[in-house]
């Protein structure tokens, strides 16, 4: 726990570029939500060290990069006032902490990480960062001595093996760690234009920060039910990704185009169920965009906060590696 008596939550995001509807949905609003409860003392990082696993050969644009995160975070409705939002690579301790965790933990149990193996397969991602991703992930987390993680449920691999890192560190060196638990949030799936997972990986991705002519634009590039090629024909809305959203950006309509869709009615069908959707998103993320457009315009504004956090962020860390230090008897630990 901190100083303060509150438990103490920490999460994270790459700096991708502009954060899209899943990372909304996914994250960032239950980022907020824990941010207003006033339950714990919470630090936000932009992981700019893991995003070097995959843009490692050209990171020329990660700099803007974490510029539109932060913005993003900001928009969203994150608090500088009531969290700590910093970059990663501000505060060396996680460096350090990372160096130090990879002497005692084996090989193995990197290797049989979930989505390592996947994007192994998939992407031929194959060095030791890469293969490292998940130790460092389990640094950030306990750099601050984190009790909580909000996490989705693909995320729970990574979390148990940070817990199991713990568990090592304490047997050989003593209680240094609490095993920080998961906070699962009910995030729904948020499907992509061509119907899988929304991830920029996969170009299938709707940008909270998008124009209008771009949403609309991707709104109606989506794939729906392809079982309903004519508008007359009876569809299956519970099956199509634009249904998927509507649920969540017009609730209150889902009803009737799901009675009229089913029945192949004539007065209903895919393009206005896309022209519908593209309107709930523009108009849902109007003052998102204002809002973000704002913090862009003062870069040195967005530089100062995450300059800011950092200072915290530090102050915390360096005191967690000064117990660490003492703890494996390092040089100099005093």
């Amino acid at each position: 726990m901190a100083g303060n008596g509150r438990k103490v939550l920490l999460s994270g995001m790459q700096p991708t570029g502009m954060l899209h509807l899943g990372n909304y949905e996914g994250a960032l609003k239950n980022w907020v939500r824990l941010q207003n409860s006033g339950q714990y003392e919470i630090y936000y990082c932009i992981v700019d060290w893991h995003a070097l696993t995959t843009a490692y050969e050209d990171p020329s644009e990660l700099e803007e990069r974490i510029y539109q995160i932060a913005a993003d975070y900001i928009a969203a409705g994150l608090d500088p006032e009531k969290v700590t939002l910093f970059v990663q690579s501000d505060v060396k301790q996680h460096a350090e902490l990372h160096l130090l965790l990879s002497m005692i933990v084996p090989i193995p149990w990197l290797e049989r990480v979930p989505s390592y193996k996947e994007k192994v397969e998939t992407l031929g991602l194959d060095s030791y960062g890469f293969l490292g991703y998940p130790l460092l992930q389990t640094a950030d987390i306990i750099i601050y001595r984190a009790d909580a993680v909000p996490v989705g449920k693909d995320q729970l691999p990574h979390l148990e093996l940070a817990r199991e890192i713990v568990r090592r560190f304490n047997y050989f060196y003593g209680d240094v760690f609490p095993e920080p638990d998961a906070l699962l949030s009910e995030a729904p799936f948020i499907p992509g234009t061509d119907n899988r997972k929304m991830s920029k990986s996969y170009d299938n991705h709707i940008c909270m920060g998008d124009p209008p002519d771009r949403i609309q634009k991707r709104v109606m590039s989506y794939y729906t039910d392809e079982t309903k090629i004519y508008r007359g024909d009876a569809g299956h809305p519970d099956t199509c990704p634009v249904f998927a959203l509507l649920k969540i950006y017009a609730p209150e309509e889902t009803e009737k185009i799901k009675s009229e869709c089913e029945s192949g009615s004539r007065n209903w069908g895919c393009v206005k169920c896309k022209k519908l959707l593209a309107e709930m998103l523009v108009e849902k993320f109007a003052s998102f965009r204002k809002k973000r457009e704002e913090l862009l315009a003062d870069r040195e504004q967005l530089r100062r906060i995450l300059r800011d956090g950092a200072e915290k962020a530090r102050a915390r860390a360096e005191e967690t590696m000064k117990i660490v230090r003492r703890a494996m008897k390092m040089w100099n630990a005093g």
